[in-house]
């Protein structure tokens, strides 16, 4: 058991701090979502960006719709702890603080950027109202003075309390679709999938300088609307011995009532070895436990890099890995899920692959898929093609999932594919940039329909907003 690097304590501890400085019970909790911050004592004044700078400004239903869209911020996963809270822009910026004022800039996903960006809720000055206090700045909470916002050490006074403390209200600009993306925040190479009737979507945490995250967080649904956010469920940090940080694109699959979560994995130190690990859990939420306490598949133990796993269970209850990056590989699984005999590793890279390998079984059809170009690219897109049985031959079918540019959709694809139970009603789920100022490190889950042809050929998807 190894603690995190500091970059990455806990935001329970980070909040544990909070709460003995500045005295409640018990720590505050945030709806995600849009959402606007009215002042306590200044009813009728809200959180408002203006430019890059941030005030309190007098804010009505009456007030122009760019005036209102200022003054409504999404609330999401925490930059740099999964338990505090970020609140984005409808500009794609993010609240931070700097030099002690409170600013909205682009997210550079470095390490300081993301902490000076996340803040832990404690109880407010009155009943409902919350205060924020900086991640790590634990001590210091965002507060107004002359309507300027600050963030300013905690004071023991009944007027610091007040000029700190805001009502979480419903959105002064409501969306106007609700088409994505997802979940909110910043989230990638989304694994979607149904256990028991029921949605489970598994994301690669995003927003990080060279996809550094640590953890991963399962999202559970009955619509694939409405999210219910169950947390982390697999630490790099305290839950794997052989992996610091590269948390990237997880998949989890079930046998016999257990679940084991394939993920990817790599060190701190500088070493740009990824291997593949293997957790297991007797829920779909977690938490997780690694299996083997190694890797399952060590980088440069195949060409390529070992990365994006992928596990698909055929009607006979066989189930086959698919990995790589460069190039793809399967090998039949043994029934315990966590080993495979290396003699019967196969090599089935199509033309145009780079990554992201998923497969599925529709009418007797066999569909592989996979991610084509960087991630970093604006054309990352989807192809796929298919086969009569797991391990191919395959007929390559072209491009299925790309940009849409008149839209302000870039980079789609690393994606899955979910059959709703007992339907022929198909959808993916893909991550694109993160509209509208996203990039390859800044990107959302997005999820639309998936329709087929009367040949069974995939009919394009275009994505939506």
């Amino acid at each position: 058991m190894r603690l995190r690097p500091a970059l990455g304590l806990s935001a329970a501890i980070c909040c544990a701090m909070v709460i003995g400085v500045s005295g409640p019970a018990s720590a505050a909790q945030l709806p995600t979502g849009a959402r606007s911050l009215e002042s306590v004592n200044y009813p009728g004044r809200y959180l408002r960006h203006l430019d890059q700078s941030v005030r309190l400004d007098a804010v009505a239903a009456t007030s122009a719709s760019q005036t209102r869209l200022d003054a409504t911020f999404t609330v999401v996963n925490g930059l740099a702890a999964p338990a505090c809270y970020s609140l984005q822009t409808a500009g794609g910026l993010f609240l931070r603080h700097r030099d002690w004022l409170l600013r909205v800039d682009p997210n550079t996903g470095d390490a300081a950027f993301r902490r000076d960006a996340t803040f832990c809720p404690v109880d407010g000055a009155v009943a409902g109202s919350i205060a924020l206090a900086a991640y790590n700045y634990p001590t210091h909470r965002i507060r107004h003075r002359d309507f300027g916002l600050r963030l300013d050490p905690y004071q023991d006074s009944e007027t610091f309390r007040a000029d700190s403390s805001f009502r979480i209200t419903a959105p002064l600009a409501p969306p106007t679709t609700n088409q994505g993306p997802a979940i909110a925040g910043l989230f990638a190479d989304p694994h979607l999938t149904t256990f028991n009737g029921r949605y489970y979507l598994y994301p690669t945490t995003d927003g990080y300088a060279g996809w550094g995250t640590t953890y991963y967080k399962a999202f559970s649904s009955t619509d694939l609307v409405n999210w219910t956010d169950h947390g982390v469920i697999l630490d790099h940090g305290p839950d794997v011995t052989w992996a610091d940080d590269s948390a990237w694109a997880p998949a989890v699959a079930s046998r016999d009532g257990r679940y084991y979560l394939y993920f990817s994995g790599g060190a701190a130190s500088g070493d740009t070895v990824k291997h593949l690990g293997v957790a297991v859990a007797d829920s779909p939420v977690g938490p997780f436990r690694d299996a083997l306490g190694r890797p399952l598949i060590r980088g440069g133990q195949y060409s390529g890099q070992a990365i994006d796993p992928m596990v698909f269970t055929d009607d006979d209850g066989r189930s086959y890995l698919y990995w790589g990056q460069g190039a793809a590989r399967v090998v039949p699984l043994n029934s315990d899920m966590v080993s495979f005999d290396p003699g019967q590793v196969r090599v089935i890279t199509p033309a145009g692959y780079n990554e992201a390998p998923f497969v599925f079984k529709r009418n007797g059809v066999y569909y592989f898929m996979w991610s084509e170009n960087d991630t970093r690219s604006e054309d990352y897109r989807v192809a796929y093609a298919t086969g009569s049985s797991p391990l191919g031959p395959w007929t390559n079918r072209g491009a299925v999932l790309q940009k849409r540019l008149a839209a302000g959709i870039k980079g789609t694809g690393h994606h899955s594919v979910v059959r709703t139970p007992g339907s022929d009603t198909w959808h993916i789920a893909y991550h694109r940039f993160a509209v509208p100022v996203g990039n390859g490190t800044n990107r959302e889950v997005a999820i639309d329909r998936m329709e087929f042809a009367a040949d069974g050929t995939i009919l394009p998807i275009v994505p939506s907003l």
